[in-house]
Parts: C-alpha cells; sequence; structure tokens
C-alpha cells in the first residue's frame, strides 16, 4: 500500500477520471455510473470485502471488478478506470475517489451536497426545510442526501463538503459525560 493520505490518493485519480470524462463529453453518465457503484458498494458487504481485501491476487480483484461492471451496465470509461485502480491495489480506496469526483461533478454544476443523517426518516417538509436553510446558508443549489442512523437517537449530523455540524442527541450526551468527568 503506498504511504499517501487516501485523500490524495482518491483526488488524485478522481481528477484523472473526471478531465477524461470532461474531455470525452461523458461527465454526467460517468456520474451516474459511479452512484449506481457507490450505491452497490454500500449495499454489498461481499462487494466491500472485495475491495478493501489485502490477500486477493489484483488480478483476482481486477476480473471480479471488471465482471461486476459488465453485468451492471458500466460505461467503457468507468469499466477501464476500475481495472485500472485494481491494477494499481487502490479499490480500497474507491468509494473516495467516487466521493472526490462527485464532489467535482457537482461543483462544475454549481450546486453544494449535503449529507444529512438522522435518527428517524425526515418528512418531506422537514427535508425542504433543511434545504431551504442550507441553500440560505451556502448559497446556490444544495442537493440533500439523507440517511437514517438510528444510533444518533435524535437531531441531525449535516456535513457540507469539509464542514460538519453535529447536533445530534448522541453527540450531546457524549459531551455531558465528559463535562461530568472534569468535575469532581
Amino acid at each position: 500500500m503506498s504511504s499517501e493520505p487516501i485523500g490524495i490518493v482518491a483526488e488524485r485519480y478522481a481528477t484523472a477520471l473526471f478531465d477524461l470524462a470532461d474531455e470525452r463529453g461523458v461527465l454526467d453518465g460517468v456520474g451516474g455510473d459511479l452512484a449506481a457503484l457507490a450505491a452497490m458498494i454500500e449495499d454489498s458487504a461481499d462487494l466491500r470485502r472485495l475491495i478493501k481485501s489485502p490477500i486477493l491476487p489484483r488480478a483476482a480483484q481486477a476480473r471480479a471488478v471488471a465482471a461486476l461492471a459488465v453485468a451492471a451496465g458500466l460505461r467503457a470509461e468507468v469499466i477501464n478506470f476500475l481495472g485500472l485502480v485494481a491494477r494499481n491495489r487502490r479499490l480500497f480506496v474507491l468509494p473516495a475517489m467516487i466521493r472526490s469526483f462527485q464532489d467535482r461533478l457537482a461543483a462544475r454544476h454549481g450546486r453544494t451536497e449535503a449529507e444529512v443523517a438522522s435518527a428517524i426518516p425526515l418528512s418531506a417538509a422537514q427535508k425542504d426545510a433543511l434545504t431551504a436553510t442550507l441553500t440560505t446558508a451556502f448559497g446556490g443549489e444544495v442537493v440533500v442526501d439523507t440517511k437514517v442512523d438510528p444510533t444518533l437517537l435524535g437531531g441531525l449530523v449535516v456535513k457540507v463538503g469539509s464542514r460538519m455540524v453535529d447536533s445530534s442527541l448522541k453527540a450531546k450526551l457524549q459531551h455531558l459525560k465528559f463535562a461530568m468527568k472534569g468535575v469532581g
């Protein structure tokens, strides 16, 4: 494995794919394929094990990922990219590469992406209100991606780029716990 930080490696690969897709005029198509691939990684423990395994030979990883990409109907640019990433033993960085590419694509389209975790699913009205608040705070179009994390107990965790606001009950209880340890 490389001694370079994962973020630098992810950014380098994502930039190369972004530039290639831009040059070929297929940015949105590649972005869609990467979003589908990210969903597959999120949904499949086996796929996560495949991309994170340091034990599997690189040729086996490359064949498995290529077969998956072809079966999923991903475009040639993405299939070739996955092959390169597998050959270079960087599949473990793939989720970060996808996020980096998606961030670049959103910036190109003037969008800001926000990840919001809540203890229970947000209603349409709550999501709309949150989107309006984030749009006011960050300007431009804000795309809100919501996820449910029951461990939060209540409240929200909002991530926009490198910024994070954690107003969850879990975080507040942890702060209280630390504060009480300091007393006495």
